[in-house]
C-alpha cells in the first residue's frame, strides 16, 4: 500500500513538472545563445576644448564610443557595437553642442567590416526630422555629415530614439480607458532588471480563444517595425465592429519591447547577455526570450487555448514580409495567401513582397511554426519607409487580419 502511493506520488509529481516545463524546438542550423561578455560603452562627455565641440551618450539610447579631432572643422565619430560579430547594423545616438554657433562636420568611424546604414534624423523641438541630404557626404564607405551647431545640444540618432520608458508612456497612453478588456501586467525582468510587459487581450471569457502573438524590438535599432506594431494595434483597439467581433473571439498577446536593455544601452542588436535574441527560441538561454515562452506556453495551457498566429514585427532595407513556406496541416492553412491579397487589394498601389522559406535557424517564426504548429511571420518595414505609409500599412494589416480571422 505504501509502495504503491510513494509510485502514486512520483508520477504526479512528474506530471506536474512536465506540464511546467516549456519544451525546446528543434532547429536545422542551432545558434550558441548563452550569454558573451559586452564591450563596454562608457558613459561621459567628450570635449574637443581647442574647437569648442561636445559630444555626449549620457542618456537613454545613446550609442557613442569617442570623439576625435580630425582638423578644426571636422571631428571623428568613433562608433562600436556591443560585441562582435554582429549584424550590420550600425546604430548610433548623440548629443552635440558648441560654444559658438557654426557649422561643424563629423566622420563616422566603425570598425574594420562594418559600415553606415541608417540616414541620421534630427530631433527638432521635440520633432524628428531627417538630415538634409545635401548635409550628408559619402566617399567610398565613409560618411560624413555637416551639423549646424549651438550652445543647445542637437540629439542625432540613427533612428527615433524610443527608449523603454517612451515604449511604457504610450502603451500606457493606449490603454487607458480600455482596461476592462486590455490586461496589462510586466511578467518577467530582463538581465538588468527591466521590466518585460505584455497587454493581454480579449473581451468576454478568455477560456478556450485561440491566441494571436504579437512582437517587437527584439532588435533595439528597428523601430520601423516598432511603428507599425504601434499602429497594428492600435488598430486592434479601436472599439470599432469589426474589433469588437474578433476580440470576443480571438485573444491577443502583445509584447511591446522584447529588448529593453539592449534599447536603452543603444545596442546595435543584442541584449544585455550579447546575445541576438531573435536566434533564441529554441533552448531559451537568455532570459527574454525564456519568460516570453513560458508567458506564452502557461497561458495557453491554462485557458486550454491554441496558438494560431505569431507576427514579430521588426526592419531591414525594405519592407517584407518573411514567411515560412510550410502550411498545409498548420493552424492556418491559407491565412497568408488570403491576407496578402486583401492587403493588394485594399492599400493603393501596394505589392506584398513575400519572402518565404522555412526557418532553418531558431528564429521566432520558426518557433510558432515548430513549436505550435502556428502561421508564424516576421513582420519587417524597411528602415526609410515613410511614416505615413507605415501606419497604413500598419492600420491595414490589422483590418484584413481580423477580417479573415473572425470569418474563419
Amino acid at each position: 500500500m505504501r509502495t504503491s502511493y510513494q509510485l502514486f506520488i512520483v508520477i504526479l509529481l512528474f506530471f506536474i513538472a512536465s506540464c511546467k516545463t516549456t519544451k525546446s524546438v528543434t532547429f536545422k542550423t542551432p545558434i550558441d545563445t548563452t550569454t558573451k561578455p559586452l564591450l563596454a560603452q562608457n558613459k561621459q562627455t567628450y570635449t574637443l576644448d581647442d574647437v569648442g565641440i561636445y559630444a555626449s551618450n549620457e542618456f537613454d539610447g545613446a550609442r557613442l564610443n569617442g570623439l576625435k579631432k580630425a582638423n578644426d572643422s571636422t571631428a571623428i565619430l568613433v562608433i562600436n557595437p556591443e560585441n562582435m560579430p554582429i549584424n550590420n547594423s550600425a546604430y548610433y545616438a548623440f548629443k552635440v553642442w558648441s560654444k559658438t554657433a557654426k557649422p561643424f562636420y563629423f566622420t563616422f568611424q566603425y570598425p574594420k567590416g562594418y559600415k553606415h546604414r541608417y540616414i541620421p534624423k534630427i530631433k527638432e523641438d521635440k520633432n524628428w526630422v531627417q538630415l538634409d541630404s545635401t548635409h550628408i557626404f559619402k566617399k567610398d564607405s565613409i560618411v560624413t555629415i555637416k551639423l549646424n551647431l549651438s550652445k543647445t545640444p542637437l540629439t542625432v540618432a540613427a533612428q527615433e530614439i524610443n527608449s523603454s520608458s517612451d515604449v511604457k508612456a504610450w502603451y500606457t497612453n493606449l490603454i487607458k480607458g480600455k482596461e476592462d478588456y486590455v490586461h496589462f501586467s510586466n511578467f518577467g525582468k530582463s538581465i538588468l532588471g527591466r521590466d518585460l510587459p505584455v497587454l493581454d487581450i480579449y473581451k468576454g471569457n478568455k477560456k478556450n480563444k485561440d491566441i494571436i502573438v504579437l512582437l517587437t524590438r527584439q532588435h533595439p535599432p528597428e523601430v520601423t517595425g516598432y511603428f507599425a506594431f504601434q499602429e497594428f494595434l492600435k488598430t486592434i483597439l479601436n472599439n470599432s465592429k469589426l474589433s469588437n467581433n474578433f476580440l470576443k473571439k480571438y485573444r491577443v498577446l502583445a509584447f511591446p519591447i522584447m529588448n529593453p536593455d539592449g534599447v536603452d544601452l543603444g545596442h546595435w542588436r543584442h541584449n544585455a547577455g550579447g546575445v541576438d535574441t531573435n536566434r533564441d527560441w529554441s533552448v531559451y538561454n537568455q532570459p527574454e526570450i525564456k519568460q516570453t515562452v513560458n508567458y506564452i506556453t502557461k497561458t495557453s495551457r491554462k485557458n486550454n487555448a491554441k496558438l494560431i498566429l505569431g507576427l514579430d514585427f521588426h526592419s531591414t532595407y525594405e519592407d517584407v514580409f518573411y514567411t515560412n513556406k510550410t502550411r498545409e496541416g498548420t493552424t492556418l492553412p491559407n491565412f497568408i495567401n488570403d491576407w496578402f491579397t486583401a492587403l493588394e487589394n485594399n492599400m493603393p498601389n501596394y505589392k506584398v513582397n513575400e519572402a518565404a522559406g522555412n526557418s532553418t535557424k531558431p528564429v521566432s517564426k520558426g518557433w510558432f511554426l515548430y513549436g505550435h504548429n502556428a502561421t508564424g511571420i516576421t513582420y519587417e518595414i524597411g528602415d526609410a519607409t515613410p511614416k505615413d505609409k507605415i501606419q497604413l500599412i500598419g492600420k491595414v494589416t490589422a483590418e484584413e487580419m481580423m477580417k479573415i480571422l473572425v470569418k474563419n
